[in-house]
């Protein structure tokens, strides 16, 4: 811009300077080797402050400690809580520490994705040799239809042990928050009404703390190798 300002305002002159019945003074028009070097110094201090500009926007782009950034998000998912058990006694989730864990959020009348889930994750935890290492846990995101019998008869499907929870509606929602969990109702042509919902696996180690995932779309010899490291 001040590049062109400059060529602009020399034009001009030179347009004067042409149609003009007055002598020109050539010692006070500037030669062509002194415009070149001006253009060039020009360029020279945009070329510069783009540098400068650039460079400082760079360095405030990203946090300044993102390993510590990282370790808060993490340590402030999940977090601790109390449901109720099969059993219909609270459960608490001091219950679970001292042993790694994966939490599933689903519902007993659930057609397809949930029974296929836990499935998964029987079979992935006894091929990763880890059936005594890590505990599995099956959370109801459907609490008016799912009471404490419902889920400790659902847990007990699928051939291996898996810690079955419930609770109140405001329980639940309170768990879902805390874990990050989307549930909503949607219409079903059989059932009347079944719900979306979150189908990711979380995982949380010997302290409770989160640690990763398992999705659905993840293959298995990879989902092996996440649970023998976490119980490593």
């Amino acid at each position: 811009m001040l590049y062109r300002g400059f060529h602009d305002s020399a034009t001009v002159d030179g347009d004067s300077a042409a149609t003009s019945d007055a002598p020109v003074n050539d010692q006070t028009a500037p030669s062509l080797p002194r415009l070149k070097k001006i253009r060039l110094l020009l360029w020279l201090i945009i070329a510069v402050a783009i540098a400068v500009i650039a460079f400082l926007m760079l360095g405030r782009s990203g946090p300044e400690h993102p390993s510590q950034t990282m370790t808060t998000s993490q340590a402030g998912f999940g977090g601790p809580f109390t449901l109720v058990g099969a059993d219909g006694q609270p459960f608490s989730s001091s219950a679970l520490v001292g042993k790694p864990y994966a939490i599933y959020f689903g519902f007993t009348r659930c057609g397809d994705v949930c029974p296929t889930t836990l499935q998964r994750l029987v079979k992935l935890r006894r091929e990763a040799g880890a059936e005594d290492k890590v505990n599995l846990v099956f959370v109801t995101i459907d609490p008016r239809n799912d009471g404490p019998k419902e889920v400790g008869q659902y847990a007990q499907l699928f051939g291996s042990p898996i810690i079955g929870l419930t609770g109140s509606p405001e329980q639940i929602d309170r768990v879902k928050k805390q874990y990050g969990i989307y549930a909503e109702p949607v219409p079903h042509a059989a059932m009347g009404q079944s719900i979306a919902h979150t189908a990711t696996v979380l995982l949380f180690d010997r302290e409770g703390k989160f640690v990763g995932t398992i999705s659905k779309d993840e293959a298995d010899s990879s989902a092996i190798e996440t649970l023998r490291q976490l119980t490593a």
